[in-house]
C-alpha cells in the first residue's frame, strides 16, 4: 500500500496523543494527509511535546465522543487506548477502520525486519540483536516499544539504516494484519495485562498475530503457547529452550557448567557469555536463531555477543560487595518476569538468594509465584500494595514499608556468595513514578547503606 492508497481514507483519525499519536500524525502530516487527533485526556501528553501538530490539526480532547470517532473512515489508535470502551466499541461496531501504528508502518516498509515479542525479555532481545547485526555490519533501526516509534522509522530525518529490528507488544499486535517479517519470535507467555484483556486466551490470541506473515517462526520449546498455531507453508521454524537440546538452540549441562548449543553441538560455555541467568540464555538462544534470517552465520552471531551489556533494570548488576551481588530487575512487573529471574539465577547463586518483590500486581494471579518463592528463595521481603498477598506465599517473609527498608533488612540477611534480587512481579505505580524509579531508587538505597555501614 503506498500514499495514494492511505489518501483515498476521506478523513483519518488518530486516537491517543501520546508518543505513538504524535509520531502518527507527524507521518501522516508528511504525507500531506491531515488528520483528526482525539485523547481521552483534556491535556494529553502531546499538547505539549508536538504543539506543531495540534496548531495543524482539527483536536478533540476530554471525554470520548461518539460522532468524532464516526467522521473518520480510518483510525490509528494508539496501543495505551483499551478498545473495549464503550464509545470505541460501537464506533467499531458502526464500521470504522482501526488499524495500530504497526499496521501503518507496514504498509509503507519496505526494508527486511524481524518482530519480537513475549511476556518478557522482549527489550533483552531486542538489544541483543540490534548488537549482533551491527557486530557483523549491518545498520539496523531498533524500533517500537524499545522506544522509537515505528512510524518515525520512515521519516527523512530517521537514522540511517539497512534493516528493522522491531520489539513488540501485543496491544501493538492486536491491530496488525499486514506486517511480513524475515523471523518472528513469541518468547514466553506468562499472565500480564489481564486489566486489559477479557482472558489469558485473549492475551495469546494478540501475541500470536505475530506470526502471520513470517517468514521464520521462532518459538520456545518450554513454552508450548509460544508455537504457532497455524502452520503456514514453507515457512521455517526454529525453535530454543532448555528441553530436548537436539532441536534447534539449547542448554547443555555437565556437572555445574551449562553451555549453549545448536542441534545438540557445543557453541560456547555458558559462563562466557555477556549475561547471567538461564532466562538470559534463553534470551540469546532466541536472538541468534532471529538474526540468522538475515543470513548471519550461528558462529558469527555468537562471536558477535561480545561487549554486549545488560538493559538498565533489566536483571542489572548494580552493586557488589563483600561478596554480596545486587541485581536490579525493576522491569520485572510480572509474575512470569520474577519466576524467570528467580529460576535463571537460583542455580550460579552459591548463597542466599534473597528476594525484593511487591507492588501493584494489575490484578494477576500470584499464587502461581508460591512455588518457586519455596523452593528456590531463601529471603522474602515484600512491600507495597500488594506485598501482603505475596509475603503470604511463603513463611516468614518479611513485609517492610519502603524501598530503604527493605535494603537494609537484605543487607543484614545477606552474607559471602549471596545475591540480593529486586524483581517485583508488580507495577510500580503505587509508590513510584515508573519501573525506571524504582530501580534507580534501589540503586540509591544500596549505595547509601553501604556508605553508612
Amino acid at each position: 500500500m503506498n500514499t495514494q492508497k492511505l489518501q483515498s481514507f476521506e478523513t483519518i483519525g488518530v486516537l491517543g496523543f501520546g508518543l505513538t499519536g504524535v509520531s502518527a500524525a507527524r507521518f501522516l502530516l508528511a504525507q500531506d494527509l491531515q488528520p483528526i487527533v482525539i485523547d481521552t485526556r483534556a491535556t494529553p501528553p502531546g499538547v505539549e511535546a508536538a504543539a506543531d501538530i495540534t496548531q495543524a490539526c482539527e483536536t478533540y480532547f476530554g471525554p470520548l465522543q461518539i460522532e468524532h470517532l464516526l467522521q473518520c473512515d480510518l483510525l490509528i489508535v494508539s496501543p495505551g487506548i483499551d478498545r473495549r470502551d464503550p464509545v470505541i466499541a460501537m464506533a467499531d461496531d458502526a464500521g470504522v477502520k482501526m488499524i495500530s501504528d504497526v499496521e501503518l508502518f507496514a504498509w509503507f516498509a519496505t526494508k527486511p525486519m524481524i518482530g519480537i515479542t513475549g511476556s518478557n525479555g522482549k527489550s533483552t532481545v531486542t538489544a541483543l540483536c540490534g548488537h549482533i547485526l551491527k557486530n557483523v555490519g549491518m545498520q539496523p533501526l531498533l524500533i517500537g516499544n524499545i522506544g522509537m516509534p515505528v512510524l518515525d522509522a520512515l521519516l527523512a530525518d530517521a537514522p540511517a539504516h539497512d534493516c528493522y529490528v522491531l520489539e513488540l507488544s501485543s496491544f501493538q499486535l492486536e491491530l496488525v494484519d499486514s506486517l511480513v517479517l524475515n523471523a518472528a519470535t513469541i518468547l514466553n507467555i506468562s499472565a500480564d495485562h489481564l486489566d486489559r484483556y477479557d482472558d489469558e486466551r485473549a492475551y495469546e490470541r494478540a501475541k500470536q498475530r505475530i506470526y502471520a506473515h513470517a517468514q521464520t517462526c521462532v518459538w520456545n520449546r518450554d513454552d508450548s503457547a509460544t508455537r504457532p498455531i497455524t502452520i503456514q507453508p514453507r515457512v521455517q521454524h526454529v525453535s530454543f529452550g532448555q528441553a530436548d537440546a537436539a532441536k534447534g538452540f539449547g542448554l547443555l549441562r555437565q556437572d555445574e557448567d551449562f553451555y549453549l548449543t545448536f542441534n545438540n553441538k557445543p557453541l560456547l560455555a555458558c559462563s562466557d557469555l555477556p549475561l547471567a541467568g538461564i532466562h538470559n540464555w534463553l534470551n540469546i538462544q532466541a536472538a541468534l536463531a532471529l538474526v540468522k534470517s538475515f543470513g548471519v552465520d550461528v558462529i558469527e552471531a555468537v562471536t558477535a555477543l561480545q561487549g554486549y551489556r545488560a538493559l538498565p533494570h533489566r536483571c542489572e548488576v548494580v552493586a557488589e560487595h563483600e561478596q554480596v551481588i545486587w541485581i536490579d530487575d525493576s522491569k520485572g512487573t510480572n509474575p512470569g518476569a520474577a519466576i524467570a529471574a528467580i529460576e535463571g539465577l537460583r542455580p550460579a547463586t552459591k548463597g542466599k538468594l534473597i528476594l525484593i518483590m511487591g507492588g501493584d500486581a494489575k490484578g494477576a494471579d500470584l499464587s502461581v509465584l508460591q512455588p518457586v518463592l519455596n523452593s528456590h528463595v531463601d529471603v522474602l521481603i515484600t512491600l507495597g500494595r500488594d506485598g501482603d498477598k505475596i509475603a503470604a506465599l511463603k513463611p516468614q517473609s518479611r513485609p517492610v514499608q519502603t524501598l530503604n527498608e527493605a535494603v537494609a533488612y537484605a543487607a543484614q540477611q545477606a552474607s559471602a556468595g549471596a545475591v540480593v534480587l529486586l524483581s517485583p512481579a508488580c507495577a510500580s505505580l503505587d509508590m513510584f513514578k515508573n519501573y525506571q524509579d524504582r530501580g534507580q531508587q534501589f540503586r540509591t538505597a544500596v549505595e547509601a547503606w553501604y556508605a553508612s555501614h
